[in-house]
């Protein structure tokens, strides 16, 4: 004795009836299923962001939507199996591998979902704490493991489908050959956007510059095909990334220290007076409390300019802030400035003398009339 005979003795007209009762409690479970599975991980979540794991939360936080996709799949189509079972209908046949790719893809978002949100907690976790971190990095390995489960669920979806996975591998080798002839541009884009990320000249927020090119600015964002600079007067520039591989790129924001090199003259007359000048300005730097002076330290005359003797300064900050070190360079050179006048010299600016062999005299003017 089935149920359905067990249904028609408790009074049950026919078998429509007992089908139309299983689809609605196949369906009203599935409701139950998922609306307790939604609190349970909600509560679960709550709890899980109070330890000091983060990975426990995350993957909480990234199954929900996921597992609510995979319930009503298996519902629905175990519904619709039962109407096939009672029915023609052709379309009903469908439920099996729509089941299995639904299994599939509530996976691959569930992946998707785990690796964003854990690129974004260390990332948060790393600025909270102080701490750096490569944010390139991140990006890329998170970019390369998206990457690696989309390839992944699109060949198990297509196996599931009926296709065979042989066969589209073997056309896709042929296949990538004229296509890769057909983008080549694009696969060049691709792999120097792969060179970028494997040898790290410089990473988001990196000030670059090319001496090749007339590129300097602000690294915004590093993609697969561009890397997006924005300039120092505001305007975004997108740069392909097979450029870099062809270029070179200065990084001035991975310097270690910021150079002074300025030449002072002073005047002719006050020759007397360099050597006590120098020594003072090279005092003046090596207690100077914002100058490395275990770093290149040179104060010396070196020239007989047109109008002044001049004497060089080079020296470098300890700070490599753009804004600091001019708030560094201008107090070293109005110091200099004080050991000058201090030592009773003045800082020479271009002058001109004219010689007149036999002199000039004036006559002075006659009386009532104009010399």
């Amino acid at each position: 004795m089935n149920l359905e005979t067990i249904w028609q003795s408790m009074g049950g007209r026919d078998g429509t009836w007992f089908i139309v009762s299983q689809v609605f409690v196949v369906v009203f479970a599935t409701l139950l299923l998922d609306f307790f599975q939604k609190r349970l991980l909600k509560r679960l979540h709550a709890r899980l962001l109070h330890t000091r794991r983060h990975w426990d939360h995350i993957f909480v936080e990234s199954l929900r939507q996921p597992l609510t996709l995979l319930i009503w799949v298996a519902g629905i189509t175990f519904a619709a199996e039962i109407l096939g079972k009672r029915t023609d209908v052709v379309v009903f046949d469908a439920a099996a591998p729509l089941r299995s790719l639904g299994i599939i893809v509530a996976l691959a978002w569930f992946l998707f979902r785990f690796i964003r949100n854990m690129e974004q907690d260390i990332l948060a976790t790393a600025a909270a704490e102080g701490r750096s971190v490569d944010t390139t990095t991140v990006d890329a390995v998170g970019k390369l493991l998206r990457v690696s489960v989309g390839i992944t669920a699109a060949l198990m979806a297509l196996q599931t489908l009926g296709f065979n996975i042989s066969g589209i591998l073997a056309f896709g080798g042929i296949g990538g050959i004229a296509v890769g002839f057909a983008a080549k541009d694009l696969l060049a884009n691709f792999f120097g956007g792969l060179m970028i990320y494997l040898d790290r000249p410089f990473a988001v927020g990196d000030w670059v510059r090319s001496p090749d090119r007339n590129i300097e600015g602000t690294v915004e964002e590093i993609g697969w095909r561009l890397t997006v600079i924005r300039t120092f007067d505001k305007r975004p520039l997108y740069v392909p990334n097979s450029t870099f591989s062809s270029i070179a790129v200065e990084n001035p924001s991975r310097m270690s220290h910021r150079r002074i090199y300025e030449t002072i003259g002073i005047r002719y007359n006050d020759v007397d007076k360099m050597a006590a000048i120098v020594a003072d300005a090279r005092a003046m730097l090596e207690s100077h409390p914002d100058i490395d002076a275990t770093q290149t330290l040179i104060v010396n005359f070196n020239a007989f300019a047109p109008s002044s003797l001049d004497f060089f300064i080079y020296t470098f900050t300890r700070t490599t802030n753009w804004v600091r070190y001019h708030e560094v360079k201008q107090d070293v050179l109005l110091q200099v400035v004080g050991i000058i006048e201090r030592n009773g010299a003045q800082i020479a600016f271009p002058t001109s003398t004219l010689h007149i062999p036999n002199g000039v005299q004036l006559q002075p003017a006659a009386a009532g009339g104009k010399q």
